[in-house]
């Protein structure tokens, strides 16, 4: 039985899906007539009550391990957020291996491909497939119709989801109607392509084009005529398969408690807002799964084999290799961590780049999101920012968002959410995250704690196109770092006023006090005094703020916690023969904060100082190894450091 409410409730989207689905993609009813193709018997009597939640056949479910096959059709920023609720919540669930078909546009597929590599969940493959713009008008929304040509010619069986919807239980349960039609009634993906379906639909789009416009026309009204002209395609499933939340439908007709919900639709333009005597309910089961820790789900099946996701059997095998009761267990547990990532968590849309355009990455994590509001009102160029979040942050990191009109109004600002995972801040990993999603020719490897001068940016693009930097020449331009003691600023607006708070004592060179090597041989006094580039060389400790080409030497991701992560990266370009030009005319600030929980255990414990040194001295080893004799510099200046310490 269908919910009540009024006929076009029946074209909601992931009704038709399921309806049709269940019809002729999969039980086989004969496309041109409407009647079953050969015997007319079912394997199996199918009995339900709207009402009940034993609305599966009467036949046992299908066998334990079976591979269940799933299409979703994502398309944009938002989509692929949806999707991840929609995985949790069949996740959650599945007592079965699952293969996930996505189906996206060129924007969806780079999210969701990062995705699925990261979260790296047993028992789940995941197969992207891209379709570029230009095909099938471009329109996304009729995706669902040419699913036989974009899904693998020798896919059998599938189930295709809406990404608004939420499973409330076991979709096994969904998938064992597939057993009670008989192999010569089922009609397979590939017969449906035999039968003609491509052009079925198309003839069905043009006599539709007659009286809709072209920007009206959805999959559903396509998929709605056909049902008209043919109404023997579709078998009807209890409506506990689809509880659609619009405002048209009587949804609590449905169900009489709570076991029997199978999936839930948010169909309603207002989602979570919509009105309904349970809605409540409903809400706080899409909320635990929309901020459930998607590294709770990476779950084995027991009792199904199945091949591991890929790099899962390698890391198994070096994790086992570490001994718990060393000291710096926690840090070669953390690199070895293998991190989901959520690229373009918000929609972005940047301008066109230009040649010398800049892109700011940093990476930050929640206690630092108050910033962002500041360094959008800084640099008005392109940011590409790495935030450390767990499922739960990033919706109050989305809140946050929405009601800034500082942030909401930038669109080319691209958020990537690296979910939390360890006792450590992957901080190097952070940084390869966003450098590697910036669009821009050149980097500014910055800090979220760091206000660069209002005109930064444009001083940047003029300065890289002066300097001719679109050569073969390797240069990385240093902006010279300074600090703030005082949570409020006056913030210079030149080279001048800035010099005028250093000599008053209201800002200083960056960290002058605990850490001067990390900065000297910027040489501040030449600063001053400069009116063009000019180049200073490395020292041990070195590690200035710098802007380069995109395709710099990543970060050692090795490197967690607090201590020469910076360091190891300017060894790095010094290494690779890049050349450090100092800019006469720029600067950042170093605004105040309290300090972070790594920094606070790398002041106190001895154990995370050694650790550190340890990692200091693999890194030198590698360089030896890469590098041959260049890098005994390296080495002699790391022990140099250590006498003067």
């Amino acid at each position: 039985m269908l919910p009540r409410g009024r006929p076009r409730a029946l074209g909601a989207a992931a009704l038709l899906l399921l309806l049709l689905l269940v019809g002729f993609f999969l039980f086989g009813r004969d496309l041109e007539y409407g009647r079953l193709r050969g015997s007319a018997s079912l394997d199996g009597e199918l009995t339900w009550d709207h009402n009940r939640s034993a609305c599966v056949p009467l036949r046992s479910l299908q066998p334990k391990c079976e591979l269940l096959h799933v299409a979703i059709v994502c398309a944009g920023y938002n989509s692929s957020r949806d999707v991840i609720t929609l995985v949790k919540s069949m996740l959650f669930y599945r007592k079965n291996p699952l293969h996930l078909h996505l189906v996206t546009d060129d924007v969806a597929r780079n999210i969701l491909e990062t995705l699925f590599h990261t979260w790296m969940v047993p028992a789940v493959r995941s197969q992207v497939s891209w379709i570029p713009n230009t095909h099938y008008s471009g329109l996304y929304g009729l995706l669902k119709l040419v699913l036989p040509d974009a899904l693998p010619p020798d896919l059998v069986r599938v189930i295709v989801l809406d990404t608004d919807i939420t499973f409330a239980s076991d979709i096994a349960e969904l998938w064992a109607f597939f057993a009670h039609f008989s192999g010569v009634i089922l009609l397979r993906l590939d017969r449906l392509r035999e039968a003609g379906w491509e052009q079925m639909w198309k003839a069905t789009a043009q006599r539709l084009l007659l009286t809709l416009s072209t920007t009206s026309l959805a999959d559903q009204d396509i998929f709605n005529a056909v049902i008209k002209e043919h109404p023997g395609l579709v078998l009807l499933l209890p409506c506990i398969w689809n509880v659609q939340l619009s405002d048209h439908t009587l949804a609590e007709h449905c169900y009489s408690e709570a076991s029997d919900l199978k999936v839930i639709h948010w169909n309603s333009p207002r989602k979570l807002r919509v009105k309904n005597k349970h809605v409540q309910f409903f809400r706080n089961l899409y909320l635990t799964f929309l901020e459930y820790d998607g590294n709770l789900l990476r779950t084995e099946l027991f009792g199904c084999p199945s091949q591991p996701p890929p790099r899962a059997e390698q890391l198994q095998q070096a994790l086992a290799q570490l001994d718990e009761e060393d000291a710096c267990f926690e840090f070669q547990q953390q690199w070895l961590t293998v991190h989901r990532v959520h690229l373009t968590f918000l929609p972005l849309d940047p301008l066109p780049s230009e040649a010398h355009d800049v892109t700011l990455v940093a990476q930050l994590s929640m206690d630092r999101l108050q910033m962002l509001e500041a360094l959008c009102s800084h640099w008005p160029g392109p940011m590409s920012l790495a935030l450390y979040l767990t499922d739960a942050e990033t919706q109050q990191f989305l809140r946050f968002v929405e009601a800034s009109t500082v942030l909401s109004a930038r669109s080319n600002v691209a958020y990537h959410v690296v979910y939390r995972e360890g006792p450590l801040y992957p901080v190097n990993h952070l940084r390869n995250v966003a450098l590697a999603q910036a669009l821009t020719s050149y980097v500014f490897l910055s800090d979220i704690d760091f206000l660069p001068a209002y005109s930064l940016y444009g001083y940047l693009r003029a300065s890289i196109k002066q300097l001719d930097l679109g050569s073969q020449r390797k240069v990385a331009l240093v902006v010279p770092a300074f600090e703030s003691l005082h949570y409020r600023l006056s913030f210079p607006t030149s080279k001048a006023e800035l010099l005028a708070l250093l000599d008053a004592g209201s800002l200083y060179t960056f960290r002058y006090d605990v850490w001067p090597r990390g900065h000297a041989p910027t040489d501040y006094a030449r600063w001053r005094e400069a009116r063009a580039p000019y180049r200073v060389q490395w020292a041990a400790d070195y590690e200035p703020y710098v802007v380069v080409p995109r395709e710099c030497p990543r970060y050692d991701s090795r490197f967690v916690g607090f201590g020469w992560n910076k360091v190891a990266h300017i060894v790095e370009l010094d290494a690779q023969e890049y050349e450090f030009l100092v800019l006469p005319e720029a600067f950042t600030i170093h605004m105040p904060h309290a300090p972070s929980l790594d920094i606070s255990r790398f002041r106190s414990s001895p154990a995370y100082r050694d650790c550190l040194q340890a990692l200091k001295d693999e890194f030198h080893q590698d360089l030896s190894r890469r590098y041959g004799a260049a890098a005994l510099k390296y080495l002699t200046a790391l022990q140099q450091s250590r006498s003067s310490a």
